[in-house]
This record gives structure tokens, C-alpha cells and sequence, in this order.
């Protein structure tokens, strides 16, 4: 472990313990959460902090314009400064700072900080992408639920420091304070699980109150060193604004207008791109917001395409049945999309031109397909909010996958349950030619109580060679021009802030 990546986590710990993190300086402290990076290029990265000395109460900054200075430097000890200046901000952002560095160099370390008045921030330490670079290292979170667990996995990412965060969405959860021991029922089993801690009120819907939990979230500090310690690229999946939310339809339209969630969407957007090391801010016609989250990056032998599947989705076809549910006649609907129609155009074209060793799909749920019920004939039960519920477009990409391009390689989150899957040109039929492999990162603390079922399905999904709900944890992945290599990282307790963490499966691409 680096000096720095050492030294950010330490000052994790320490808040964690009740003494102060760096930089806390007077009571009123403006940095309570953190600061961070992304959208890592070659010439440069975004930096990002927000001034909140009351997190939890909107921030509690006075109202108007706050000038914040930063420092960029090529040493941990902050001596040799190769950029600075002056950011402004104001209540309009939430008191955000986004600075969008260019003219650095490619694959260098760089090391920032913010200073307000005479407070200054943690230190954090970012990485600018290298496409010639003949290795990578990259991680792989998803769903942070705060009241499920604690974020030892985000202390453990902390402490390994890897070139980039992948984070594919349930970054926050919107539901309203939970009791402390929970009951669910799950394909007719009661299950119980033990939440640990506790939302700040009811469910989110108005920009207030999304500051407010993003603010919760952020005031952790594991998530503060992961974020410190290496540069993200972030897409939200649904949790960020309402379950299984599809483009404009909530999860629950009998309960909302469509103008009360045109509404709730534009608040979640804005508040997620306050919270968010990315560089711009929602586009608005009128009470339509759109907040452009997929691109692509390349690390060394990797080319990831980051994908946004909630914006510009059909609504979930067929039912909600739980976890799977029954095939119909609108599953041969060729106009469902996960993506919309200019996301996916944009895919195939990269896909087509890249020359990239290894090509990435970072998508929000499970590519590859799941079945829950043995197979007999019929339509299988799968879960239509993964990509099971839009199989004429996965085909397709599938299709441009096996036109020779090298080494597809999707990864996954959602689903609250790490596997192990391959991608065969029919994807039902392990006898096809396999294209591909699907990696899903299980979740960083929410439960999992469909899990039992998961594991007892495994059997009727031959291209399924890895599954556990059971635990908690993310991916990490180390690339070079010939192989891909994942780690799949349990956290043992979590339960435990502290909670140790280690190696569930080490698997690699030549395996299979």
C-alpha cells in the first residue's frame, strides 16, 4: 500500500474512532465529506468537493457565491504544485466544487486539496487514465446500503488504491427509515435480516432531502477513502431516484403523477450530480432533466464502456413477479431497449472501431442470463428489470460482440449477489460458441434475501460456474494485454465497521 493510500485511509479510520480527519480545523468544519476525482483521462481528471459544515441540515452554508481554492501536486506531501486556483460556487450547486483539470499527463499520479477560509481538505490522491499502458487495475462497487451494513469492503478498496472505481449504481438507497430486524418473504420462505444503522427520515423526494441523504452517505468514512484514494467514473442505477424506475415511469405510477415524478427525477439528478466527481450538471427542457452519464475510458489493455440503463429504458415488460417472473408475448417487442436508441447506436460503433485488447460493458444488472425455474420446454422465469426482460436488444449487442471484437468482458452490479457467468452467442444454449464473460459484483452492504433461491437455481444455468448472495463485498481486477483476472472480495462481517475482508474466488479468463 502507497504512503498516501495508507494515510487517507488512516484519517478514514480515525473519524471513524471519534478523532479528528485531517484538515478538520474549527468546530464548523466545511470539508465534513471529503473530496474526490473521476472521469479520469489522459490530460486530465475532474476534482470535486462540496462545503457542508452541517451535512445533515442542508449543508449549512450561508447563501450566496463561496470561493474555494485548489492545489494540484505531483507529491503526497503536497510540495511541488503543478496546478492551482480558484473555484466558485453557491447555493444553486449545493455548494459544490467540480473542477475539470486538462493539461496533465497520462498515467501520473496527482494529489489534490481544497482549502476554504482556513480550513483545508483531506488530501486525496488521484490517477489520470493511460491508454498505452500494458496493465490496469480497476474495481467494481454497487449498492451501499446505508442502514444494511458498514463499508469495511470501501475501506479495503481504500487501502489497495486501484487506477479507477467503477461504480454501476444503488450509490444511495431513497426508502424511508427501516426498523433494526426485518422480515421479508421471498418465494414463499420468511426471511430475517439485521439492519445496523439508520436513514435520516422518510423516503426521498425532494431536492432537500436527496441532499440530505447523499450527504448521509458521503459522511461515512470508508466511502471517503475510497473516494480519496482513487478517481471513479459513476452511473446510477435505480435507487439514486425510485425502485425500478424505467425513463419516465416510476416504480409505482398508481402513487405518482407523471408530473410529481418529473419532479422527484429532476431533484435526484441535481443532487446526484452535486455528489458526484463528474463534470456536467443535468440539461433541462422545461421539467424533462437528463444527466449524461455513459462514456467511455480506456486503462491500459481496457475499454470501458460505462453504460446508463435507467434514463432511457422501456418500462419493464410483463409483471413484477419476484425474483422472476414468466415470459410474454412483449418480450418480442424490438423497440424494449435498456438504453435507448442513441446510447446503444454509440456502443456498437465503439465496439466496432476498438482495437482494445480487453472491451468492457459496465452495465448496471445482469447481462448473461438467470433462470429460476428448471427447465422444461417453456418460458423461463427470469427478472425483467435485468437484461433478461430485454432480450432482442441484448442479442444484438451480443451479435456485435461475436463480430470480432477482442475479449468482451461485461461487468455487472444490481443483484446484490457476486457470480461468475459466461456469454455464449445464444445465450440459453451453452452448446453456442461462448463470446464472453459476465462478472457481477456482489453488493457493498444491502442484503440479499432472494440469495437461497439464487444458490438453489444455480443448477438450471449451466453457463453459471460461480453464485453467492450470501456475502458482501466488490470485484477487483488486474489487466494485462493477455488476461483478465478477478478477485471477488468478501467482507466477513458487515456488521463490523472493522470487519476484516479477503478472497472468495480468484478467477481468470484464461480459466474458462
Amino acid at each position: 500500500m502507497s504512503t498516501l493510500s495508507r494515510r487517507i485511509f488512516m484519517a478514514g479510520s480515525g473519524a471513524l474512532l471519534g478523532v479528528p480527519v485531517l484538515g478538520a480545523g474549527a468546530a464548523r468544519n466545511p470539508f465534513t465529506l471529503g473530496v474526490a476525482s473521476g472521469s479520469p483521462r489522459p490530460e486530465g481528471v475532474v476534482l470535486w468537493t462540496r462545503l457542508a459544515p452541517e451535512p445533515l441540515r442542508g449543508g449549512g452554508m450561508p447563501m450566496g457565491t463561496a470561493f474555494v481554492r485548489y492545489r494540484v501536486c505531483s507529491d503526497p506531501d503536497m510540495r511541488r504544485t503543478v496546478r492551482d486556483g480558484v473555484a466558485e460556487t453557491s447555493e444553486a450547486k449545493a455548494h459544490s466544487v467540480h473542477v475539470t483539470l486538462r493539461g496533465l499527463e497520462p498515467g501520473r499520479e496527482y494529489w489534490y486539496q481544497f482549502y476554504h477560509g482556513e480550513d483545508a481538505s483531506p488530501v486525496g490522491r488521484t490517477r489520470t487514465a493511460d491508454p498505452r499502458a500494458g496493465t490496469a487495475r480497476l474495481a467494481l462497487a454497487s449498492c451501499n446500503s446505508y442502514e444494511a451494513g458498514y463499508f469495511a469492503a470501501y475501506g479495503d478498496m481504500a487501502r489497495w488504491a486501484p487506477d479507477c472505481v467503477i461504480h454501476v449504481g444503488d450509490y444511495i438507497y431513497e426508502g424511508g427509515r427501516s426498523p433494526r430486524s426485518v422480515e421479508r418473504q421471498v418465494a414463499g420462505r420468511m426471511l430475517g435480516f439485521t439492519n445496523v444503522r439508520e436513514h435520516d427520515g422518510p423516503e426521498v423526494v425532494s431536492l432537500w432531502q436527496y441532499r440530505n441523504r447523499h450527504a448521509l452517505y458521503r459522511s461515512d468514512p470508508q466511502l471517503q477513502a475510497a473516494h480519496a484514494a482513487s478517481p471513479w467514473i459513476v452511473a446510477m442505477d435505480d435507487h439514486e431516484v425510485d425502485n425500478n424506475w424505467a425513463g419516465d415511469v416510476p416504480e409505482d405510477p398508481w402513487a405518482q403523477t407523471p408530473l410529481e415524478f418529473k419532479v422527484r427525477k429532476l431533484a435526484a439528478l441535481q443532487a446526484y450530480y452535486e455528489h458526484m466527481p463528474i463534470e456536467q450538471p443535468p440539461l433541462l427542457d422545461g421539467l424533462d432533466a437528463s444527466l449524461r452519464m455513459y462514456g467511455a475510458w480506456q486503462f491500459g489493455p481496457a475499454l470501458v464502456h460505462l453504460l446508463d440503463t435507467r434514463q432511457h429504458r422501456s418500462d419493464q415488460p410483463c409483471g413484477d413477479g419476484f425474483p422472476g417472473q414468466a415470459g410474454c408475448e412483449q418480450l418480442s417487442d424490438p423497440t424494449l431497449t435498456m438504453t435507448g436508441a442513441a446510447q446503444e447506436r454509440w456502443l456498437l460503433d465503439s465496439l466496432r472501431r476498438s482495437a482494445a485488447p480487453f472491451n468492457v460493458i459496465a452495465s448496471q444488472t445482469w447481462f448473461a442470463p438467470y433462470r429460476y425455474d428448471s427447465p422444461g420446454g417453456k418460458a423461463p422465469v427470469v427478472n425483467m428489470d435485468q437484461w433478461d426482460g430485454y432480450p432482442l436488444q441484448r442479442q444484438r449487442i451480443i451479435d456485435a460482440l461475436a463480430a470480432g471484437v477482442p475479449n468482451p468482458v461485461v461487468l455487472s452490479g444490481d443483484w446484490h449477489c457476486s457470480a461468475a457467468m459466461r456469454i455464449h452467442q445464444d445465450p440459453w444454449d451453452t452448446r453456442s460458441r461462448r463470446i464472453g464473460h459476465n462478472y457481477c459484483g456482489t453488493s457493498v452492504s444491502s442484503h440479499c434475501p432472494w440469495w437461497q433461491v439464487l444458490a438453489d437455481a444455480k443448477a438450471f444455468n449451466p453457463h453459471v460456474d460461480h453464485v453467492n448472495g450470501a456475502q458482501r463485498g466488490y470485484l477487483r481486477f488486474e489487466v494485462d494485454r493477455r488476461e483478465w483476472k478477478t478477485d471477488f472480495r468478501i467482507v466477513l462481517d458487515p456488521g463490523r465497521a472493522d470487519s476484516a475482508v479477503g478472497s472468495d474466488l480468484q478467477v481468470s479468463t484464461r480459466d474458462t
